[in-house]
């Protein structure tokens, strides 16, 4: 934090590992649910700086709520720790997808483009009871 011009007070550092120990990107309301001391001011405050700061990802997931997760790759110049995110409607979970290829976009002639966001909306795994069916859909072939 320090190389990156942020003072480690507590709360940057209480806040910091919630979003390192956190297996998806978190809301600010999560971050305060976790921490009984820190305020909601506090965490937007700190949440804006390590944004600035390039530590941290957006996620709009559509959910109304800005996620944020830790940069794998916040020190390189071009942030080649983009990936797609999983936003669940059922259970409210977004999850990374480390694992998908991000398209590769080009934009028109005069554009430029400043940030990124590759969202897919639907059912997790976890919330899907019956994965042989895509949740949702009609099955054409049945007339259902």
């Amino acid at each position: 934090m320090e190389s990156l011009g942020i003072r480690p007070t507590a709360m940057r550092i209480m806040i910091g590992r919630v979003l390192e120990t956190a297996d998806h990107p978190v809301s600010a309301l999560e971050i305060e649910q976790q921490l009984d001391t820190a305020d909601r001011s506090t965490i937007s405050r700190t949440l804006s700086l390590f944004y600035e700061k390039g530590l941290l990802h957006l996620v709009e997931d559509g959910s109304g709520a800005s996620k944020f997760e830790f940069c794998d790759a916040f020190h390189e110049e071009e942030d080649s720790d983009m990936h797609l995110h999983f936003h669940c409607r059922k259970c409210g979970r977004t999850l990374c997808l480390h694992s998908i290829p991000v398209p590769e976009i080009s934009l028109p002639d005069g554009f430029i483009g400043e940030s990124t966001n590759f969202t897919i909306t639907g059912i997790c795994n976890k919330c899907n009871k019956d994965s042989q069916k895509p949740y949702g859909f009609r099955r054409l072939d049945k007339g259902i």
